[in-house]
C-alpha cells in the first residue's frame, strides 16, 4: 500500500477501502505522510466526492487519531449533544442547552473559539468573569452531573486528524467539500462520545453553506455518518440570511441569551432555540417531538434553564452575580448610535458583512491567537421586515478597542437594503431532518 497508488484509485473516481483511508490518515498525523500527498488527495476528493462508507471511514479514522470519551458511562444516563456549523449572531447553545438540563438531560459540550467574522461558543462564555472553559476531564463530568451540561472548550488531543488535516484544506482550497466538511463536523462530535446529536445546519448569507440544496447534501451525510457510527442523528435546516436575534458580539449575546431565558427573546432566536432543545428532548426518549416542545418551551417560560446556566456558570467560576448586573459584563468605551437616512422597510440585512463589521469593532479575532474584545459588538434595534423612519435608530455599535469607529458606521449603514413594501418573512427553522 502506498500513497502514489491511493492517490490514483481516487484521481480516477474508484471508491476507497477502510484500510486504505485509515492507513493513509494515520500516517499524515505521524508525519509519513507527507503535505503534498496529502494535498493531492483531498483534491482529488474535493472533484471525484466520497460514497457514505467511504465519509465514514475517514471519520472514523480521524476520530481514532486522538482520546475518545464515553461520558454516558461514566453519568450512567444518556447524554445528546448539539452542533451549528456557524454563523453570524448564534448564541442558541447558551439557551437551548440549558433548557435540556431543566428538563432531565445531560450535554457535556464541548465548544470552540471565534475565527474571523463567526463567533465562538467559548468565547462569548468568557465574557461572564470568571468563568472557565479550560477543565479537566474530572472537573467537566463533575459540572455535567451537578449543573445537567458543562461547556468547554476542545483539548488538543481530540481529533488531531482533523486539525492538521483542516488546516492544510484552507491552504489548498478544498474547503468546501461536502465529504471533508461532513467528516470535519462529525469526527469532533462522535468522539466525544455523546449518544445523540443535533445539528443546526445554517443556510443563507452568513453561513458557510450558501444555498438550501447543499445544506441539505451536508445535513443528509453527516446524519448517514452517524448512523453507520450506531448514533441518533437530526439535523435542523436554519435561516442565516439574516443575523440571528438583535446582538452579535461576545458579552452582548450572553446579556441576549440571558434575557431570552428571562423570557425576553425576538421571535427568529426563540423559534431555533425551542427547535433544537426539543429535538435533543426528542432523540433523550423524552416523548413525542408534540411533547418534547411542550417540555422545552415549560422549561424556558418557567426559569428554570435560567436558573440551570446560572448554576453550570457558578460551578464553572463565573459570578451569577451578572446574571442580573450586566454591567459586571464590561462596559464598553465608546458606544456609537447609527440612524437611517431613509424611510422605507428593511428588506434585508447583509449577514456576511455583519460579522466583519463586528471583528473591525475587536468581537472576533482575525488570526487564531488574536485577542478579542468582549465588550465589542453590535445591537441592532430593527430587523427585517420593521420599517423605518429617517432618523430613526438602526442600531448601536459597541467597543472597548482602538478601531475606525467611524469607518464600522458606514459599513453598518451599508448592512440595510430598504424597499417601499414589506418583505416576504422566512421562517427561522426551515426543515427538521430526522434519522
Amino acid at each position: 500500500m502506498t500513497a502514489y497508488d491511493i492517490i490514483m484509485k481516487k484521481r480516477r473516481g474508484s471508491e476507497l477501502f477502510q484500510e486504505e483511508i485509515e492507513w493513509i490518515t494515520s500516517g499524515f498525523v505521524s508525519g509519513d505522510i507527507p503535505d503534498y500527498q496529502m494535498s493531492a488527495l483531498l483534491m482529488a476528493i474535493c472533484f471525484n466526492g466520497m460514497t457514505s462508507e467511504e465519509t465514514s471511514a475517514l471519520t472514523t479514522a480521524m476520530i481514532n487519531s486522538g482520546d475518545t470519551y464515553s461520558p454516558s458511562k461514566e453519568l450512567g444516563r444518556i447524554c445528546i449533544d448539539k452542533h451549528s456549523t456557524g454563523g453570524i449572531g448564534d448564541k442558541t447553545t447558551l439557551i437551548a442547552v440549558p433548557i435540556c438540563a431543566a428538563c432531565g438531560i445531560y450535554v457535556p459540550k464541548m465548544s470552540g473559539r471565534g475565527l474571523g467574522h463567526t463567533g465562538g461558543t467559548i468565547d462569548k462564555l468568557e465574557a461572564i468573569p470568571g468563568l472557565r472553559t479550560s477543565l479537566t476531564h474530572n472537573e467537566f463530568i463533575s459540572v455535567t452531573r451537578e449543573a445537567g451540561f458543562a461547556i468547554s472548550g476542545q483539548t488538543g488531543s481530540l481529533v488531531p486528524a482533523d486539525k492538521k488535516i483542516y488546516a492544510l484544506r484552507n491552504a489548498t482550497a478544498t474547503v468546501d467539500s461536502i465529504p471533508l466538511i461532513c467528516s470535519s463536523i462529525m469526527s469532533k462530535k462522535l468522539a466525544t462520545g455523546a449518544d445523540g446529536i443535533v445539528l443546526d445546519v445554517k443556510v443563507g448569507d452568513g453561513a458557510f453553506m450558501k444555498n438550501y440544496a447543499d445544506a441539505e447534501k451536508l445535513a443528509e451525510a453527516m446524519i448517514r455518518v452517524a448512523g453507520l457510527s450506531g448514533k441518533k442523528c437530526t439535523a435542523v435546516l436554519t435561516n442565516m440570511e439574516k443575523p440571528l436575534g438583535m446582538a452579535v458580539g461576545n458579552a452582548v449575546e450572553v446579556v441576549e441569551a440571558i434575557e431570552a431565558l428571562k423570557g425576553n427573546c425576538p421571535d427568529d432566536l426563540y423559534d431555533i432555540s425551542v427547535t433544537l432543545a426539543s429535538e435533543m428532548l426528542f432523540l433523550a426518549g423524552l416523548g413525542s417531538p408534540e411533547r418534547c416542545r411542550e417540555l422545552a418551551t415549560d422549561a424556558l417560560s418557567s426559569g428554570r434553564a435560567l436558573k440551570a446556566f446560572e448554576k453550570m456558570s457558578e460551578l464553572q467560576g463565573g459570578n451569577s452575580k451578572a446574571f442580573y448586573d450586566y454591567s459586571l459584563l464590561g462596559v464598553p468605551t465608546h458606544t456609537r448610535e447609527v440612524v437611517s437616512d431613509i424611510d422605507g422597510y428593511i428588506s434585508g440585512i447583509s449577514c456576511e458583512k455583519t460579522g466583519l463589521v463586528s471583528l473591525a469593532l475587536g468581537a472576533g479575532r482575525k488570526t487564531k491567537d488574536g485577542n478579542i474584545d468582549p465588550t465589542a459588538g453590535i445591537i441592532f434595534n430593527k430587523t427585517v421586515g420593521d420599517f423605518v423612519k429617517k432618523g430613526e435608530t438602526l442600531g448601536r455599535l459597541v467597543t472597548s478597542s482602538d478601531c475606525d469607529i467611524d469607518a464600522a458606521e458606514k459599513d453598518f449603514i451599508g448592512l440595510f437594503r430598504f424597499s417601499e413594501t414589506a418583505p416576504e418573512k422566512i421562517p427561522a427553522v426551515i426543515k427538521i431532518i430526522r434519522s
